[in-house]
């Protein structure tokens, strides 16, 4: 036998009738009305709380500084006061929790220096160092404006944000001229293109732009610096500038084929080694292929670099070759004839790093995001603040998980250079 209780159906009934049904006070039992709670009200009540707290715990500590200063605290008679009080002034602080409202103490005879905040300051260090890492960030400075805005109840002003960028460009100077104290085997070069307005015109400016990869098989920005334009001089300067701070031990560069970069590296890194990217001697093949038949030429250009090693390599370039002369493609074939040695300098490094080697892809992503970043700006007033907003986006890369995440195994190729170096002990006892 089951009892009504025991019926979870009849149960269900039984509550929805209690539910709509009236007590004794003639009072309909409904269903209970939702509490609605304004976020917004009590987020802004909560804002006013933290921000009041903070307020009272700084001018608490103000005027303890001003007791420990005096000897002794306000109306307290003692002799080992050393000064009395002559009121106060008010001053704002922008701080975490918002715009605080100060009362510093003034003394009569002694100077009145706290250590709680400096001396004409108006935003607590932490709201400086925010703005600064928002705009090595990649935000924009009318976007920096909105944001503490938003977040401190404050606009910065154009004297605050002209402020923080001398600071930042101080740090990023620094920063660019750095000292390399390791080795770095790899080394990838390449050039931005900008636009700056100069005397009512648009021109171009160049920042030249080198990444590498150090002893450790970790990535690190190398350099960067203002080039009139990639021609030889501006890249040599380059070059001798990476060379005064530190760079040694590379064994090979890799980068486009600028004419004047070549010429640079051949003078001031003799015995390196150059590569040429392989996605930029595609393109340049590109150009002599009509649009229908460019799947087929990549195909054929791919299976060069697809090779297992160096001879295979350039047999395969010359049966390309033979190949696009019989497609009718004889501006490409002499286009390959020409650059195909070029991009065969990774055969010479260890297999596992081959497919890194060939191309300028790390550095070209890196430009992709400069871009992005520059993109808000237009024009710049001249090539320097340019370069300060391109060292400051690649500076803030370099710390990202791109420059703290190993890319390569060095170990290779040192294994590699050992072999090599005892096969040329041997040779002469052979003989």
């Amino acid at each position: 036998m089951v009892c009504e209780d025991q019926n979870p159906t009849h149960s269900t009934k039984r509550l929805l009738q209690m539910n709509d049904s009236t007590n004794e006070a003639g009072i309909t039992k409904g269903k209970p009305e939702l509490i609605r709670i304004d976020e917004g009200e009590i987020k802004s009540h909560l804002d006013q709380i933290v921000r009041g707290t903070v307020e009272e715990a700084l001018n608490a500590l103000l005027e303890a500084e001003a007791d420990a200063i005096c000897k002794a605290s306000r109306y307290e008679r003692s002799p080992e006061r050393t000064d009395t009080r002559a009121g106060h002034y008010n001053r704002k602080l922008h701080t975490k929790a918002g715009e605080v409202s100060l009362k510093v103490p003034k003394l009569r005879n002694l100077p009145f220096e706290t250590a709680i905040i400096e001396r004409y300051r108006r935003r607590e260090s932490s709201v400086e160092e925010a703005m600064m890492e928002m705009y090595l960030a990649g935000v924009s400075v009318r976007r920096v404006e909105d944001i503490t805005e938003a977040l401190w109840g404050t606009k910065v002003s154009p004297s605050t944000v002209s402020e923080m960028n001398r600071k930042i460009y101080e740090h990023i100077e620094t920063w660019r001229n750095r000292p390399l104290a390791v080795e770095h085997p790899y080394v990838y070069l390449d050039g931005i293109w900008l636009k700056r307005s100069w005397g009512g015109q648009v021109e171009n400016v160049s920042v030249l732009v080198a990444s590498g990869v150090d002893e450790q098989g970790y990535r690190k920005v190398l350099g960067v610096s203002e080039g009139s334009k990639e021609d030889r001089a501006s890249w040599r300067t380059f070059l001798r500038h990476l060379k005064e701070r530190g760079l040694k031990g590379t064994r090979l560069f890799i980068s486009d084929k600028c004419l004047g970069l070549i010429e640079a590296l051949g003078e001031v890194y003799p015995d390196s080694k150059w590569q040429r990217c392989v996605v930029h001697f595609y393109r340049n093949v590109f150009t002599a292929v009509p649009r229908g038949k460019m799947r087929l030429v990549a195909a054929m250009l791919k299976a060069i670099h697809g090779s297992e090693d160096l001879e295979s390599a350039r047999k395969k370039a010359v049966e390309v070759v033979e190949k696009l002369k019989e497609m009718k493609l004889g501006k490409a074939a002499e286009i390959v004839v020409k650059g195909a040695e070029e991009t065969f300098a990774y055969y010479y490094f260890p297999l596992e790093h081959w497919r890194l080697l060939r191309t300028n892809n790390p550095l070209e992503r890196i430009n992709r995001e400069i871009r992005r970043r520059t993109r808000v700006v237009g024009n710049f007033p001249d090539g320097q603040s340019a370069l300060m907003l391109v060292a400051a986006r690649l500076r803030h890369i370099a710390s990202t998980k791109w420059g703290t995440r190993a890319y390569m195994d060095m170990e290779h190729l040192y294994a590699m250079e050992r072999n090599q170096e005892e096969k040329a002990l041997e040779l002469p006892m052979s003989v």
